[in-house]
């Protein structure tokens, strides 16, 4: 494995039962980068990022992160790696019952030794980081969805990764509330040298803040490159997918017989 890459993934491919999701995927991300993966709804992008974690195991292939076959990995030492990954979940996913402090503290009460009052000065690092040191003392349900956003992500740098996965981390933000993750996602990374995986339709906001991109459609890598590698290609799925468009390879109706066909038999529903 390049010392330069966190990951490498080599002919990978998965599937749930008989219905296969993910089909020889190559991918390799460095350290200290911004790594966006694309594609219409469920083509297996959150699916990749459970298979980076851990969380599921492939059907071949294998995913290597930091020397390690994750798959091949004894529980413990599962455990052990996933101390080095973060997760921002795609609403936040907060305790609810815990405030700001603690939400962002949790973890480090639960996997290290550290004094409550080391914690304190870290916690308060982490938030001051995204913004919200003053906002220590609020509950979940004081937070607006952007600030509450911020939080989960401080609370996923708070044992300093190696590696975040964002899932759709732009999702129903307001534009304000958009620039400001995207920059600090980009901020962060460039800051801690960690590397960031950043699973999204929002392709505007991605292009901008990214330093590679993979395209995933019917299990494949379908497309890849740089920012201006993508804005430039000529791959009917990519610009179908940059420009939002209805007809393309990526296809509106889900399969099915012609709709006079399904009309004559009267059957569709019984």
């Amino acid at each position: 494995m390049s010392s330069e890459n966190l990951i490498e993934i080599n002919d990978l491919n998965f599937s749930y039962s008989t219905r296969a999701i993910l089909k020889g995927i190559h991918m390799t991300m460095p350290r200290g980068k911004v790594i966006a993966i694309m594609g219409g709804s469920g083509s297996g992008k959150t699916t990749l990022l459970r298979l980076i974690s851990g969380e599921v195991k492939p059907s071949s292939g294998h995913v290597k992160f930091s020397g390690n076959i994750v798959h091949e990995l004894s529980r413990d030492q599962l455990f052990k790696l996933r101390r080095k990954m973060g997760m921002l979940f795609q609403f936040g996913a907060l305790f609810t019952d815990l405030s700001v402090f603690d939400n962002v503290a949790f973890q480090m009460r639960e996997h290290t030794n550290l004094t409550e009052s080391m914690i304190r000065d870290l916690v308060l690092m982490k938030l001051n980081a995204v913004g919200l040191r003053g906002a220590h003392h609020l509950m979940p349900n004081e937070l607006s969805g952007g600030m509450a956003r911020r939080v989960a992500l401080a609370r996923s740098i708070a044992l300093d990764p190696m590696l975040i996965m964002y899932d759709e981390p732009f999702t129903g933000l307001d534009p304000i509330s958009l620039s400001v993750i995207g920059n600090l996602i980009r901020r962060l990374t460039d800051t801690l040298g960690m590397t960031s995986i950043i699973v999204s339709h929002d392709v505007q906001k991605s292009l901008e803040i990214v330093d590679y991109v993979y395209f995933i459609a019917d299990g494949v890598i379908a497309a890849e490159g740089t920012p201006a590698d993508v804005l430039a290609s000529t791959a009917p799925f990519v610009h179908q997918f940059i420009h939002g468009e209805e007809d393309g390879p990526v296809p509106f109706h889900y399969p099915a017989h012609s709709y006079r066909q399904d009309l004559d038999l009267g059957e569709v529903g019984v």
